[in-house]
């Protein structure tokens, strides 16, 4: 579903403050594949997601993305969109405020096509966002018409997680989308995701702090580190992990520890 090969990218070049954020990595994501993504601050996880995303080239036209068998390596962000579904960590992203729920699920829904003057929403969308919005069971089923910018962060997040998943993406893209909420809501927002998920067996890559949600959510983990991947676990063994295991393995891997407060309060 998902390949990437010899993946570069280094900002800032040729000045002191030049970082390389991804080095040479290789990574493939077999149909349906549900993949965590851990590791410390500048280990390149977002780099990751906004590579596969389209935000950023290749460094020097180097490396190669495939997504379901198409090169999408040149392909630029607004074209690769069709292909790809998307949350971010900011509740207020993704998703029009001044406009209404059902306004923003029909944007969502055009993704992609001609818009022209039949662009209203008719009865039978209607009746289909109802019924998609019931499965998110936080009432906003009954608040078509509200305004996306009352809702709460949770509420928010959830519609964002709807939108980005009914064209069924050939990957979904989490990028810490429960980071900015309570515990409450994130464990909902968590359950939403897995649920949506495994209805369309969607192939999802998750960035997440939490070690906990790592271990427990998908069949496969990946840890980061200085750009690459330094640990692949998936089926028995990574159900059977602990975050004392996680915290183990990164450090006899990486040789260094892993000093990041959230990570480790998780």
């Amino acid at each position: 579903m998902l390949t990437l090969k010899n993946i570069s990218k280094t900002f800032n070049i040729g000045t002191v403050n030049e970082k390389k954020a991804l080095q040479g990595l290789d990574f493939k994501l077999n149909d349906g594949d549900f993949v965590t993504v851990i590791g410390g601050n500048g280990a390149g996880k977002s780099t990751l997601l906004n590579m596969i995303a389209g935000v950023f080239s290749c460094d020097n036209g180097n490396g190669k993305i495939e997504i379901d068998g198409v090169d999408v390596t040149k392909m630029p962000e607004h074209k690769r969109a069709k292909y790809v579904g998307r949350v971010f960590q900011d509740p207020m992203r993704g998703t029009a405020s001044d406009m209404g729920i059902e306004e923003n699920l029909a944007m969502a829904y055009r993704r992609g096509k001609i818009r022209g003057l039949g662009w209203g929403i008719t009865d039978k969308e209607r009746k289909e966002y109802e019924k998609l919005l019931a499965m998110l069971d936080l009432g906003l089923e009954n608040r078509l018409t509200s305004k996306v910018g009352l809702l709460s962060g949770g509420q928010r997040q959830a519609l964002t997680l709807l939108m980005s998943t009914l064209k069924k993406p050939k990957i979904l893209l989490l990028d810490e989308h429960t980071a900015a909420l309570d515990p409450k809501t994130a464990a909902k927002v968590l359950e939403i995701t897995q649920k949506m998920v495994e209805k369309d067996n969607i192939t999802t890559l998750m960035i997440t702090h939490n070690m906990k949600d790592a271990i427990r959510m998908g069949n496969r983990l990946i840890m980061m580190h200085n750009g690459k991947i330094i640990y692949d676990v998936s089926g028995e063994e990574k159900k059977n992990l602990t975050v004392k295991d996680l915290l183990a393995k990164f450090e006899n891997i990486s040789g260094d520890e892993l000093a990041n407060d959230r990570m480790l309060m998780n």
